[in-house]
């Protein structure tokens, strides 16, 4: 899988842009705030329908014009074409070979990426919910049921946390939370397993991994905390449906998991350097790739932001080395990083003020 073709009209700062890309290493360059993180970012959206900086469709759209649009070419076995137009004024139109798409399902797993940027070197010691923003977004690329499953879990979480308040507030009859209380246990435990059985899969190749950047000195172990296992469920729901609805909030279900580092039984979250967090981060981002391919059979594109000039030498050889057999996007301010290294480049793209000039 690797992406072939890029068209961007009205995205952000571009007006205009058509890029084709090589299957191998293709290095976008440039200086600071010229839209090299832009392209990266219409990829992403491609492949999970979100931006990975904004959850506002509108900010997407070139200033002053009404409507934007992305169009995407990813070549699998047969090629495929993603198109997304989005519209100041209203809701986004999302077509997979040409036929609009009615559910986020019907577009997921048509591309595969993983995204590693400077903010993801942080995801070890930021809180509980980008971790969960983590193990969602890899889980959806691979599991459209899963997908399914969130979405309906958010829907009805909404839905009870608004009967809280009503229920706090004498709006509401407190016997029917045992209604949505039913489909919340429903969806929460599907959600539950699933990100049990990924992050026990996940964690062997992450182990692995961890272990070759620290020359075996260190020994990573990721596990997923759960808020409360699946048995429980229903019964915590009902011992601390006083206190939610006291707070209006549910206090309890897999909207409050976490992802757990520890290197030598020291949780890296509160104790880890920022050396450790880094590799730590580096080691989760590496592992994806290896599951995703043993999951689709097929290795996903890597989009790496800007993120080599964040990493040491050690940490920056070890990146490198796994880019020969998987199709990398690399934004960055210069080339001499990859050129000092011995690095095959396939294709080196110039951005200047959202103007793209292929220089190989």
């Amino acid at each position: 899988m690797y992406v072939n073709n890029l068209k961007l009209n009205n995205y952000r700062n571009y007006e205009s842009l058509d890029i084709e890309f090589k299957k191998g290493i293709n290095i976008i360059y440039g200086n600071n705030a010229q839209g090299k993180t832009n392209i990266l970012e219409a990829i992403y959206y491609c492949a999970t329908a979100r931006s990975h900086r904004t959850n506002y469709d509108k900010d997407l759209i070139l200033w002053g014009q009404n409507e934007g649009h992305i169009n995407l070419e990813v070549q699998k076995k047969n090629n495929e074409i993603i198109d997304i137009h989005f519209r100041k004024s209203g809701k986004k139109g999302i077509a997979v070979n040409k036929y609009p798409i009615q559910k986020l399902n019907q577009l997921y797993g048509t591309l595969n990426v993983i995204l590693f940027s400077p903010e993801d070197l942080s995801l070890v010691k930021k809180g509980p919910s980008e971790r969960r923003k983590f193990i969602d977004i890899e889980l959806c690329q691979i599991d459209k049921i899963y997908l399914y499953n969130l979405q309906q879990y958010h829907k009805v979480l909404k839905q009870r946390n608004n009967l809280l308040k009503a229920v706090a507030y004498g709006k509401g009859d407190k016997a029917t939370i045992e209604i949505w209380d039913e489909q919340l246990i429903t969806f929460g435990s599907k959600l539950i397993k699933a990100r049990y059985d990924f992050i026990n899969e996940l964690k062997n190749y992450v182990m692995e991994i961890h272990e070759q950047i620290t020359n075996g000195k260190e020994k990573l172990i990721i596990k997923y905390e759960k808020n409360c296992e699946e048995q429980y469920f229903s019964n915590l729901l009902k011992k601390n449906v006083d206190k939610d609805i006291k707070f209006g909030n549910t206090s309890i279900g897999p909207h409050r998991d976490d992802l757990a580092f520890r290197v030598n039984d020291i949780d890296l979250r509160t104790f880890g350097s920022q050396g450790q967090h880094r590799t730590a981060a580096l080691s989760l981002k590496l592992a994806e790739i290896d599951l995703i391919k043993q999951k689709t059979n097929d290795l996903p594109v890597l989009l790496l932001d800007d993120v080599l000039s964040e990493l040491d030498d050690s940490r920056q050889k070890h990146l490198l080395s796994t880019l020969e057999n998987i199709q990398t996007i690399v934004t960055c301010t210069g080339v001499e990083d990859f050129i000092h290294k011995g690095m095959e480049v396939d294709r080196m793209i110039k951005i200047s003020s959202g103007v793209a000039e292929i220089v190989k």
